[in-house]
């Protein structure tokens, strides 16, 4: 054999173990790109995830199927890289591709018809099938195209498949890490689709030459002008929008209707937070924090109400009703894990109180590492209909028991349907195994039920002894005694369950699935009148 056709060939194998590396890194890329893109338009349930993950598998499956029958046919580089080329193309046009389809979702979803949803969901999954695939020809082939002695076929394999494994490591930090909260979701599938492009097309020019890679420069071309132009307009079509952005953890979106400004994050079901500056009793769960150190005996002063802890501060509308009614003496620390989201508070929800102290962490690591005792701890992080399962375990809520005052109480926004009040029992259930009393409010036209938990023995009786004395002193605020008037309506007794979750099983999401399947594909009624 020429000497010029060895250096060639061992020149080929070195880069060859670089775009090995770089296919490992777009695959695990391309799979958390995608939880996320999804994500952001159906939710990041364990559904979601399991769907997303099990047909990229499946994908991936049939490319190993694939490129061993392909490479054994052509085992040349030229084919290993046009294959590659093919890939990196498909993944950076996705977005075009997908935006329209995406966008109907959105607006299904918003309708919550079902249909819809489900055809929209399964047709963005097909679209990375054929990138994927292909992705999934790269070590196998890689493998053919290696193997130069039959008596080394073990540890060529292996090394192609540490050096790919290595490659999937750093792809499943980039995206949610840097290339998301940087350029956007949309913009990152360019970003990797473009690097496994040009890796691809680098090594077809070092196989066969510029004149056989000319052809192929179209592909780069494509791609640089999506990652410049980006996709025109937003990437849903909601009514009011005045503004979209990423975070490493939310796809976030405000909103101006009929005055007010609402705080709407990922698959956009529900309202994270809202805003008027004229007005402050919304006739949801953020005003019932207010009430909760009134579960204690009477007389209860809003005077002893000193500091209060809210747990998914969002953009900071529980905050700014605790600071009007209680006034800016009160302390508010509030935990909230997105920066992205604090930013918007600032910008679009007045999140300028004084009194409030803003922690930019995780609220179960944030309150356990506090030195303070807190009157009120309120227990917020929702994606609806999902509460992350680290806040609903024993272990949490005994954190939760430490932290509050002798006349402390901790209230949890929770979730149900007409027909299933299952997590309510369960959480309830969990509470009472560190709490002496919980007393549960059906909050009129929704789907929520507020959790309130006591450090003392309390009776549901003592909110309404409360409501009478404040209402006699004069004092109180009317935002205060609107919202006991409506816990007071909406008292509901104390659910019976031994069910206790704990951080070794917290089956919440299971429950969760439950109640999202069970309100799809059951009769309900509209909670909003």
């Amino acid at each position: 054999m020429c000497r010029s056709c060895v250096g060639y060939n061992r020149s080929m194998r070195k880069y060859l173990v670089f775009t090995i590396f770089i296919s490992g890194m777009a695959s695990l890329a391309v799979e958390m790109t995608a939880s996320r893109l999804l994500g952001n338009y159906f939710g990041s349930s364990n559904l979601i995830w399991a769907v997303i993950v099990g047909l990229i598998l499946i994908y991936l499956t049939a490319g190993y199927f694939l490129g061993g029958r392909w490479s054994d046919q052509s085992p040349h580089f030229a084919t290993f890289y046009r294959i590659l080329a093919w890939s990196g193309f498909l993944v950076g046009v996705i977005p075009l591709v997908s935006r329209p389809i995406l966008q109907l979702a959105a607006n299904a979803f918003d309708e919550l018809a079902l249909g819809g949803m489900v055809g929209a969901f399964v047709t963005v999954l097909i679209l990375f099938s054929a990138p994927v695939t292909l992705m999934g020809t790269a070590s196998p082939f890689a493998i053919r195209l290696s193997l130069h002695d039959s008596r080394h076929a073990g540890s060529i394999a292996g090394k192609i498949y540490a050096i790919s494994t290595l490659g999937s490591f750093l792809g499943t930090f980039l995206p949610g890490l840097l290339l998301v909260p940087l350029i956007g979701t949309f913009r990152t599938f360019v970003a990797i689709g473009g690097i496994l492009l040009v890796t691809a097309l680098v090594g077809l020019w070092l196989d066969s030459g510029f004149r056989k890679t000319l052809p192929w420069l179209w592909m780069p071309v494509i791609l640089v002008i999506l990652a410049i132009l980006g996709t025109q307009g937003t990437d849903k079509n909601s009514s009011g929008l005045v503004y979209e952005t990423e975070s490493a953890y939310n796809y976030i979106q405000v909103l101006e209707q009929d005055g007010y400004t609402l705080l709407r994050l990922n698959e956009g079901q529900g309202v994270h937070s809202i805003y008027h500056p004229s007005r402050l009793n919304y006739y949801g769960p953020w005003e019932q924090v207010a009430i909760a150190p009134f579960f204690n005996p009477a007389p209860y002063s809003p005077d002893f109400v000193q500091r209060t802890a809210i747990v998914g501060l969002a953009a900071g509308t529980t905050a700014r009703q605790m600071t009007e009614i209680y006034g800016t003496d009160l302390i508010i620390d509030g935990y909230e894990i997105d920066p992205k989201i604090v930013d918007v508070a600032h910008q679009f929800f007045d999140m300028n109180m004084p009194n409030l102290n803003v922690f930019v962490q995780d609220g179960r690591t944030g309150l356990a590492a506090s030195p303070h005792q807190y009157q009120v701890i309120s227990v917020d992080a929702y994606r609806p209909p999902y509460i992350p399962w680290h806040l609903t375990t024993v272990e949490f809520f005994n954190t939760v028991h430490e932290h509050l005052s002798s006349d402390g109480v901790m209230i949890i926004n929770v979730g149900r349907t007409d027909t299933s009040r299952q997590l309510i029992d369960e959480l309830a259930s969990t509470i009472l195994a560190i709490f002496p009393s919980v007393h549960v409010v059906d909050l009129p036209y929704s789907y929520n039920s507020l959790l309130f938990a006591t450090v003392q023995p309390t009776d549901s009786a003592n909110l309404l002894e409360n409501f009478s004395q404040l209402q006699l002193s004069g004092t109180a605020h009317p935002l205060l005694l609107e919202t006991m008037q409506i816990a007071i309506a909406n008292l509901q007794p104390t659910p019976q369950s031994t069910i206790v979750y704990t951080d070794d099983l917290a089956p919440v999401e299971l429950v969760t699935n439950q109640l999202v399947l069970s309100y799809l594909f059951s009769p309900h009624t509209d909670p909003i009148p």
